[in-house]
């Protein structure tokens, strides 16, 4: 059975810093494409930033420069490390894992709140 599961999230003040992790099981790990998405109240989900089986990185631009993706196939996780934190990245960060559009899975969700 697939399982996603995202920890890190919380309360921070703007220009702080988070560490967002999803632990992944169920399949293999090394294999698959892994991505954060975030959705903000009343706005679309978006992706924030992936990272292909070969370690390749792309970011939408608006986190280019504050956010890291990183992976640890030896356990099965993958990263989201955000710095100079912004009310705007206040939103639900969801994992997602995915194998050439045939497979896809989704983590539950994590909240970050940016907010003095």
């Amino acid at each position: 059975q697939v399982h996603l599961v995202e920890s890190g999230g919380g309360l921070v003040q703007p220009g702080g810093s988070l560490r967002l992790s999803c632990a992944a099981s169920g399949f293999t790990f090394s294999r698959y494409a892994m991505s954060w998405y975030r959705q903000a109240p009343g706005k679309q989900r978006e992706l924030v930033a992936a990272i292909t089986s070969g370690g390749s990185t792309n970011y939408v631009d608006d986190v280019k420069g504050r956010f890291t993706i990183s992976r640890d196939n030896a356990k099965n996780t993958v990263y989201l490390q955000m710095n100079s934190l912004k009310p705007d990245d206040t939103a639900v960060y969801y994992c997602n894992a995915n194998y050439y559009t045939i497979r896809d899975y989704w983590g539950q969700g994590a909240q970050v709140t940016v907010s003095s």
